[in-house]
């Protein structure tokens, strides 16, 4: 049940036909993991929070750097030299102090994914690198937990939502090598890509509209144009291959 502030609070979101009261309880109840807090995460992290997501797992193992600021809008100037989740949380919290905010300041990798993931219903990839994205692709595929992709370079993003069972993955998409390298961001890109994640999970919670599921959008600030390219779900993938499919 919603709480007379919170009705207050949400009174904009609960007046759209596709979410009103249930579907605000929906959102209140929600368990989220973003994995990453820095240029993706702060603006996924701020809508949700603001939108009313129940509890919030962030997971980040970097500090805030100076390098930072121009994308990273949950890292001010004074926070330079903290933990990141740390810095994270105390804005987070300081915009919706109604939800639970949890950090968690880890690496992913093989010995602390599932762990990490542990009871969340739905995971936010925002991270900065592929060999990650690809070991979070994994766990949520072995936990059968919905995944939302994002991916920001230059003035250009893109974003894929994956559900377990239902559409292609992650892995089914990218094939070849894991590049590793340093690439080069404007912050408006991940300000877009990161409210269209954003967007597909409040979407999903609510069971309103079509998923970025099979498909790929691709924005391209400079052009100002976004295009959708149809991504096949592949059945000799390593990650999902094995799944059978549910309709």
């Amino acid at each position: 049940m919603l709480t007379k502030s919170e009705q207050e609070r949400y009174n904009r979101q609960i007046m759209i036909q596709e979410i009103g009261e249930e579907g605000q309880e929906k959102i209140k109840r929600a368990k989220i993991l973003i994995a990453g807090v820095g240029g993706l995460g702060s603006p996924v992290a701020i809508n949700l929070a603001a939108a009313g997501v129940g509890v919030i797992r962030l997971v980040d193992h970097d500090r805030v750097d100076l390098s930072n600021l121009n994308r990273q809008v949950l890292h001010w100037a004074k926070d330079i030299g903290r933990k990141k989740v740390d810095s994270a949380l105390e804005k987070l919290r300081e915009l919706n102090p109604d939800i639970k905010i949890t950090a968690i300041e880890k690496t992913i990798d093989e010995s602390t994914v599932s762990q990490i993931v542990d009871d969340s219903d739905l995971i936010v990839d925002a991270m900065d690198n592929l060999a990650t994205r690809y070991l979070l692709n994994k766990c949520a595929i072995e936990k059968n937990i919905p995944f939302f992709h994002g991916a920001v370079q230059g003035f250009e993003g893109r974003a894929m939502t994956v559900i377990p069972g239902k559409s292609a993955c992650l892995s089914c998409m990218y094939r070849g090598p894991v590049p590793a390298e340093t690439f080069p961001v404007i912050g408006v890109a991940p300000a877009v890509i990161g409210a269209i994640q954003a967007t597909e999970v409040i979407k999903f919670i609510v069971g309103s509209g079509s998923l970025l599921t099979n498909r790929l959008l691709v924005y391209d600030g400079l052009k100002m144009e976004f295009n959708e390219f149809k991504v096949r779900r592949n059945p000799e993938c390593e990650q999902c291959g094995h799944l059978i499919l549910k309709e």
